[in-house]
Formats: C-alpha cells, structure tokens, sequence
C-alpha cells in the first residue's frame, strides 16, 4: 500500500467536493501491485490513484464503475466488489461511469468476460482498506480498541457500548492515517453482497426510462446525421449530386466524412439535417458515384469455394504433441469431417450512434455508448493532437455490445462530421447500416481427422482451422505466415488427454471488415471441434457422454462440469423416441462452461429443443442472478447463431438488412434454461459473459442427431426442416 495524497486543489477540482473526504483506489504507477490511497487536503499528486471510492464527510459515498454497462451487469458488480468489504448496502451509495480519464487506469472497458474475474481481490482489498481505516479513526476517537468496533450500514459501532459514529463523521480523521498494507479480507461465509442474489441498480433506471443510452444524448442546437457508405466493401467515393437533398425541408448540409475501422477507411457522405427524418430523407435522395475497385463481384459461394479450397493446404502448425500423422495413417478406426459456419452481424438493439461537438475553444465533448472508454480517449488525443483535459467522454449505458463497440469506427466518423460541419451532431446508423456494412464475426471452417484404439480410446487428432483473421483488420502489423492464435481459439486447450495431436491453421484473406463476436472464434471452434468428438464417440460405439470422461482420467474443470452436467440432466435416464439429447463443453480464456439440451423430432421434420441445461464454472461468483440470466441470454444467442440466417454477399455487398431477413430467436421458440453453477472456491476465478455460448451450437447438433441421426456440419441449419 502506498499512503499518497494530493493538495487541496487539486482534490477539490478532482472530486468536486466541498471540503475534506476520504478518496481510495489502486496505484497507477504500478498496477500489477494491488495499492490504496487515502486522500487529504494536502500532499502529492493524484496521478498516482486509480480511485473508486469516495466519502464525503456528508456521509454520501460514491462508487466509481470502470467497467461500461453493456447489459452485462457491471454496473452492480464491480461497485458490489467493494461495498461488500466497506459494510454498506446498495442504497448507501452512488454509482457513477467514468469516462476514459487516465486517472482511472487504462482498462477502462468490457470485453473478454475480464471485469470480475481479473479485478476480483484487488477491488475488495480497497473495499477492506477503507474499511479497516474508519474503524481505526473510530477507536482514536473513542479510545478503544479496534477489535472491539466493526464497521456494517455504513457506520462504525463499539460493540461493548453501542456508540456509533457514521463513514461521513470519521473520514476526515481516516483519511489522514496511513493506508493499511493488508488489509483483512472478509470471510466469504460473512458476505452479505457477494454470492448472493442481488437486485441490480441498473434495471429501475431502465425499465422506467430513466436510463440514458448513448442515442438518448441531447445538446442545445443540435443537428442530425445520417451517412450514404458504398455497399460494396473496398470500394472509394467518386463523386456526388447533393442538389436534390438540399432541397429536402430542415436538411443544412452535405459532407464527405470518413470511418476509420483499424486498417479499413472508407469515405462516405453525410447528410446533416435539423431533425432525423429531414436526414434520412435527404440521404435518399442522393446520388452518389462509387468506384468499387473489382469488389462488385464477391461472393458467398465463390468465398466459401475458396476456404474449401484452402483446406488443401497443410497449415501452419499451432500444437503439436505425439506422432499424429503416424498414429493416423497406422489406426483401422478413422473418422474425418469438414465443418463450416457463416459470418455473423452483432446486431445490438441499440445501433451505432454517437453524439459529439467541438467547441470554439477546441474542446471535444462525446457521448456514446460504448464497450472501449480508455481507448476512446486515447484514440481521440492521437488522432486529433488533443490533450486528455481537452476530452470529456460520456459513457452511457450501452444497448447490446457483443463485442461491436470493442472499435470505435462511428465514434470516429461523428467527431469528423462534428469537426466539418462546426455544430453537436447526432450521427445515427440505421438498422439497415448496422446488418450490412460490418464488421462481422468471421467464418471459420474445420478440416478434422481422428485415429480410435481397436477399444475406442481417442489415440489421435487433429484440427485445421482455415479462416481469414481479424486482426489483419486490427493490426496494420499483422503477419499472415504466424497463426493468428485468436483464430485456433481453444482448440489445441481442452481438457481432454490425447496422446497425438497437431492442430494447424491456413490463413485466408478476405476485404470484409471483420470483429470480434460474443466469445470469439470459440463461438464457431466449439461447434466443429465438440460435433466432432461426438462424431468420434459415435465411431467408437460408445455413450458421448461417456467417451468425454474416459478422456479425462486426471480431475480437471471440465471434468467437473461434464459430471455436474450428467446429474443435473439425468443423462443416464432414456428419453422416449424422437427425443434426443446432446452434450458439449468448451473452456477457453473467458471461463469454462458446458450444455446438455433436449430436443424432440416432429412429425414434420422439424426439431423443437425442449430444454437446455448450463453448468458454468466461476470459481466464485459475486451475483448469481446476473450469471443466470447471462447464460440464458448466450443460449439465446447461441441458437440465434446456429439456426437463423447467418450474414452472405452477393455483388460485393451484403445480402441481409434488418431483423425481418437477418432474424433472432423470438420469444416463442425460445427453450426453458437450467442453469447450474459451479462455485466452489479455487485460485481461478473465471469469467460470465462468453463461455455460455461456445457450447450451444456444438450441444444442439449434438442432440438432433441422438434424436435424428442427421449429423450437421454446417450453420446455420434449419430447425424447420432439417431436410434442407
């Protein structure tokens, strides 16, 4: 711990308070070193605090969120991190977003399931060290001893006597002692917060409109945008007639602006009116010129030719153990397969949209939603020569994220518009430019061959992953003759004992604008890589429930969830015929989680999936309400994902473009979730977001073919009549 403190101005300005208070965080100057701070009104600079809490002497407690709501939960369980060790409840303080200020550190953001399980114990050690310092400024006051006061309702009482003394009352005394080293961390059998059900701070804020969502953003004498971008990716502006748009009533002016998405610039026209309608209008009206440099002619088939044609090729290695070639070409008992899966839009409820306005003074004011708010910040200063005290970024609750608001391309391109046009711009994508421009989930196909002992024991396997890359798009640097270990995601990770394995991947290139999706590559490696290993139990005449565990002799995670899994679904009780169940598990970064789900063959050919079961493994959780409903929104999607639509071209440009031909799963076809989950201590704590949706597809096919005996290779597949 480290006891640093700032001067009274600087804290005044910092922390917009009214006179002393007690401000507490972790350490910028080295933040793999888990620190604290306390705050008086004299003394060193802030630059070395990452805060998150701060007491007034009124007794108001304010949380810092770091991590942007994206529906995910954030907004309840980071702050529940330290409100549990500080001993207040949830109506005892404010929550308050930042907004990519460096003093909050540079992980400002939500992506990679990593805002619990990576800030876990560091955030409740902040929570302990204010804690463990009103408790000392309590016994200084009282002269008593510390082990005799406890600190609960934000308030420190002496047991032996009852005295109290609120947090607002003590913070000027605590705040000027030395931060605690190490502080006490609670027992998690005295959690009042963590580990229990608990009501999120968010959801009355949305339900009764209160909630303000980056497209919510409103500013005095603001204008609207709406942009006309070529549909054929690659293409270039040639030129434009902008002379009947301006004759649309409330349209002001039509400009060139570019969106920068990584590697990938375009420039488009926008259409600035006084009011939405008056923009779309205008933009129909245009007429644009583009040179579509040789793309009109991209594909679906031709591009999935091409990847199939790839798959010739041997690949560069990612994991290699044993002798596989050997093991392969020696076994009698082979098996090999060809899987293949569609792009993917993200197709947030809340398009992209971005309020922004630079101001006379050269300030730049943006409000958004977004996953990426320290990057935001950052990106703007380079990009614009900015300083940070020149930004201010709102971060507003986010209406869907699925990784889409991981890049920035329509922040950017609204604070080019606002720069041009000199006026606060609202620049919002219709639903039509969120499904057809991208960036999209990237396909990835599945050469896989495997090898079974004459017992049928898995002897060897291998999986090639032929795919076009994302961070080709990302990194201008990107190096196509090294795998792109985003892309073999988990593959080569399994729990699973194999004694001969070599997984490899074929690079593919492609112009399509390309992102990361709700678990990455695992969301479509999971399908291939988990349908074939029911492909191999099938083989070996043997239970595929019981082929995984006989892979899995040594105690492991995933052992642990397939066995939880067995239970809780009955596995070993027969389902009457037509039924079927299917099995799939999946551990990657994010976490570790697996699916049983039932369905029922009809009398038509269709399937209807009856029931799903969802064992994920944390580790530890803090709100088991919010991981519930995670999973039951990653079932949804997963199914969304294996079974509607996915994203094709024709003519260079996308086909889809809205919800009617680029459809979710409604509510009606939406199947009961059990979700179970595994809690139970241990050094790793894993995270929520992702890993419910990496089994969902791999676990369906998997029980449509016990139910069918139809085995799909191929998503998305048609649950209305698997005949197609």
């Amino acid at each position: 711990m480290e006891n640093n403190s700032i001067n009274r101005r600087n804290f005044l300005k910092y922390t917009g308070l009214s006179g002393a208070g007690l401000v507490l965080g972790i350490s910028n100057a080295n933040a793999a070193v888990v620190t604290a701070t306390a705050v008086v009104e004299t003394g060193q600079a802030l630059s070395l605090l990452t805060p998150y809490i701060i007491i007034e002497k009124t007794g108001k407690i304010t949380i810092f969120n770091t991590k942007p709501e994206i529906g995910q939960g954030t907004f309840q369980s980071i702050p529940a991190l330290i409100a549990e060790e500080l001993g207040i409840s949830s109506d005892q303080y404010e929550i308050k977003q930042t907004g990519g200020e460096s003093k909050f550190g540079p992980m400002q953001m939500s992506g990679g399931s990593m805002s619990v399980r990576l800030n876990y114990n560091e955030l409740r050690k902040v929570g302990a060290a204010a804690r463990e310092m009103l408790i000392t400024a309590a016994a200084k006051q009282w002269n008593v001893s510390e082990v005799e006061c406890t600190a609960e309702n934000a308030k420190v009482t002496h047991q032996p006597t009852g005295k109290t003394l609120t947090y607002g009352e003590l913070v000027e005394t605590a705040a000027k002692l030395e931060v605690p080293k190490n502080p006490t961390l609670k027992d998690p059998k005295d959690f009042k917060i963590l580990g229990k059900p608990a009501k999120r701070q968010d959801i009355p804020l949305k339900v009764s409109g209160r909630a303000v969502f980056g497209i919510d953003a409103e500013l005095p004498n603001m204008v609207y945008a709406s942009v006309e971008r070529c549909p054929v990716f690659g293409s270039k502006l040639k030129d434009f007639d902008k002379t009947a748009t301006l004759k649309v009533t409330g349209v002001e002016q039509v400009v060139e602006v570019e969106r920068v998405f990584g590697v990938y610039k375009t420039t488009g026209v926008a259409v600035v009116a006084k009011n939405y309608w008056a923009a779309l209008k205008g933009r129909k009206a245009l007429k644009v010129n583009w040179d579509y440099q040789g793309k009109e002619n991209f594909n679906t088939a031709d591009y999935t030719q091409y990847l199939r044609d790839l798959a010739k090729n041997e690949g560069l290695i990612d994991k290699s153990e044993g002798d596989f070639d050997k093991i392969f070409a020696e076994s009698v008992q082979k098996v090999e397969a060809f899987y293949e899966t569609p792009f993917v839009s993200h197709s947030t409820m809340e398009a992209m949209n971005c309020t922004a306005h630079w101001y006379e003074n050269g300030n730049l004011e943006i409000w958004t939603s977004t996953q990426v708010s320290s990057d935001t910040v950052r990106d703007m200063m380079s990009r614009f020569g900015l300083k940070e005290e020149n930004i201010t970024l709102h971060t507003c609750f986010n209406g869907g994220g699925f990784g889409r608001r991981l890049a920035i391309d329509f922040i950017i391109e609204a604070v080019n518009l606002a720069k041009a046009i000199k006026k606060p711009v609202k620049l919002i994508w219709t639903r039509e430019d969120d499904t057809q421009l991208g960036p999209f989930r990237p396909p990835t196909f599945s050469a896989l061959k495997g090898a079974l002992t004459t017992d049928g024991k898995l002897a060897a396997f291998q999986h090639k992953v032929i795919a076009p890359t994302i961070l080709s798009f990302l990194n201008p640097a990107f190096d196509k003759t090294k795998v792109d270990e985003t892309m073999v995601e988990g593959i080569s990770h399994q729990a699973y004992e194999i004694p001969n394995m070599k997984n490899t991947f074929v690079y593919a290139d492609i112009h399509v604008p390309l992102l990361w999706w709700r678990s990455v590559t695992s969301s479509t490696l999971a399908f291939s890589h988990e349908c074939f290993i029911d492909e191999l139990a099938h083989k070996a005449g043997k239970d595929p429930m019981t082929f995984r565990l006989e892979m899995l002799t040594k105690e492991s995670d995933t052992k642990r969830v397939l066995q939880k899994l067995k239970e809780v679904s009955n596995w070993d009780r027969p389902l009457p015929k037509g039924k079927g169940r299917g099995v799939a598990q999946w551990s990657f970064f994010a976490g570790l989680a697996g699916q049983v789900i039932e369905v029922t063959k009809l009398s038509d050919n269709s399937v209807k999936i009856d029931k799903v079961y969802v064992v994920i493994d944390l580790g530890t959780v803090v709100n088991p309400d919010t991981v519930k409903a995670q999973m039951e929104g990653a079932v949804i999607m997963g199914i969304t994902a294996a079974t509607k639509n996915g994203i094709t071209f024709a003519n260079g440009r996308t086909v889809q473009s809205n919800f009617h031909d680029n459809p979710v799963l409604r509510i009606n076809e939406a199947p009961k979730v059990e979700v179970h989950i595994l809690a139970e201590g241990g050094a790793t704590i894993k995270g929520v977001g992702e890993p419910g949706l990496p089994p969902v597809a791999p676990a369906l096919a998997n029980a449509i073919f016990a139910a069918t005996g139809i085995r799909l290779k191929k998503m998305p597949f048609n649950l209305d009549n698997l005949g197609e």
